[in-house]
């Protein structure tokens, strides 16, 4: 049995016809933050693999109405992956104070001119409110010297970060990839691709604390931390896109794959 959960209907809708001739998926509006609520009321204990793909999906990125993207400029402000949800980026940008805007533009995008960026969105929004993606963009560019904005977009990091902040996509990280290792079979792996540092941190985090390691001083004759282990890193380092992929899809450059096992 496969079961299919994500965040999005129009994905679902989507994996609903391209798998239409298989009757063993289970297709779940939900999010892998709530993997053991959702296995559970489907009546499931183990499993035997888990693929985490996660981030924002090409078509979410290709769909204008979605907002998720800094190339199309008459966009609404959105970035909900789930369009159920009530907070949209259009709330963080009009709504939220300077100083918590200038720390997820800092922390979720390391945007190293997130101090200017947020100051300037919150003096723009005194004359009007901000509605689309092309007024964010502008206010971006204008926030960044010239001599720094060659490096790609210069509404890239920003626009991460406050996806991340829309959705949530890493405060409850670590936690869903530790339900996820508990969840199991013996030897089940769990195979999770990220697409920027603060996910893959959160990644190598949780992957080496599910290996037990031991935190004791070294001349203490026996483990007093209580270390246990689940199993062990099946990928020492990450698996990245080889350069065909990469031609053949270049959002594919910044994808890692972690693998482990459960024991």
């Amino acid at each position: 049995m496969l079961i299919g959960i994500d965040r999005d209907e129009e994905a679902l809708k989507a994996a609903r016809e391209k798998l239409k001739d298989f009757s063993n998926v289970k297709y779940v509006h939900g999010n892998h933050d709530e993997i053991n609520n959702i296995l559970s009321d489907i009546g499931i204990e183990k499993v035997d693999g888990i693929l985490l793909d996660l981030g924002v999906s090409s078509y979410q990125l290709d769909n204008r109405e979605r907002g998720f993207s800094y190339m199309s400029e008459e966009s609404k402000l959105d970035m909900r992956m789930d369009k159920t949800s009530t907070l949209s980026a259009k709330t963080v940008i009009n709504t939220y104070k300077e100083e918590e805007l200038e720390r997820i533009i800092r922390e979720y995008g390391e945007e190293k001119f997130s101090k200017k960026i947020a100051k300037n969105i919150c003096e723009f929004r005194k004359q009007k409110e901000i509605d689309t993606t092309g007024e964010l963009v502008q206010i971006i560019k204008k926030s960044i010297p010239a001599k720094f904005a060659k490096d790609g977009h210069p509404a890239k990091r920003t626009f991460q970060a406050i996806r991340i902040e829309v959705n949530n996509e890493i405060e409850p990280l670590y936690q869903t990839i530790m339900d996820s290792i508990n969840l199991l079979n013996k030897n089940g792996r769990l195979c999770v691709i990220t697409f920027h540092s603060l996910e893959d941190k959160a990644v190598k985090k949780a992957f080496k604390d599910a290996c037990g390691i031991c935190t004791c001083p070294k001349d203490l004759p026996y483990c007093v931390c209580g270390a246990v282990s689940f199993g062990k890193i099946v990928t020492k380092k990450p698996i990245i896109p080889n350069e065909e992929e990469q031609e053949e899809n270049s959002r594919a450059k910044s994808a890692k794959l972690r693998i482990f096992e459960r024991e």
